[in-house]
């Protein structure tokens, strides 16, 4: 079922695959129906697989861009294989059946698809709306969830058991580094009190005869004339 139109010719890079989920019941719609789907509104994908009974449906070339992912992200890398999981986010697809996927996994492998997820395992629904979508993540290559992909606001394909799709070596997530231990601040130096001045000697007042033409002391009484008294 080849769709008529692809994304156009892939940019160079890391060869890379991102998983999708069309948020379709497995239990009542097949991998055939939703590659229609996809044909009619545009947006083929490279591959649609339906886990529980092993239907895979190729609508375009690997060596073309698909157009699930829209933009140029979906251009990006020798190949970026864009597989739609006839599944939903909210119910992970690696909890059931996988029939069919030793030879999606082997195809992966021949167009040079590293066995590594560098983003980590894709986060469950509603929280992959927030998922972290590194540019140096996806500069690796390899496996990714679309809620992992730069420029693309989706929550699909949920929290997967990536070991179940890439084998039991699979790392579960890359082993940050631990910080350097935060060097505790030295203490402040104590400041010592100023030992007090010795007190000065407190000199007694002299009785100093009064100088001309200085007034006496506010607290002395001055006398005033009889004559400058009004009656």
């Amino acid at each position: 079922m080849p769709a008529r139109q692809d994304g156009g010719a892939l940019r160079g890079g890391a060869p890379r695959v991102v998983w999708c989920a069309g948020e379709h019941d497995p239990r009542t719609v097949s991998a055939r129906s939703v590659a229609a789907d996809l044909i009619k509104e545009d947006r083929p994908s490279h591959l649609v697989w339906h886990p529980g009974t092993g239907e895979i449906v190729q609508l375009l070339p690997a060596t073309r861009a698909a157009r699930l992912l829209g933009g140029r992200v979906g251009r990006e890398g020798r190949v970026c294989l864009q597989i739609m999981v006839v599944a939903q986010s909210r119910a992970p697809f690696t909890g059931a059946l996988l029939t069919g996927l030793d030879a999606i996994v082997q195809w992966l492998d021949a167009w040079g698809v590293a066995r590594r997820w560098p983003a980590g395992p894709p986060l469950p629904s509603p929280q992959s709306y927030h998922a972290h979508r590194g540019r140096k993540d996806w500069a690796r290559g390899g496996h990714y969830g679309a809620s992992q992909v730069p420029l693309v606001d989706r929550p699909d394909p949920g929290g997967i058991d990536i070991r179940r799709i890439t084998g039991p070596d699979t790392p579960v997530a890359p082993i940050p580094r631990p910080r350097a231990p935060i060097p505790e601040a030295a203490p402040a130096p104590r400041l010592m009190p100023r030992s007090p001045r010795p007190s000065e000697p407190v000199r007694p007042p002299q009785n100093d005869p009064q100088p001309p033409g200085r007034l006496p002391p506010a607290s002395e009484p001055v006398p005033v004339a009889q004559s400058a008294m009004s009656n």
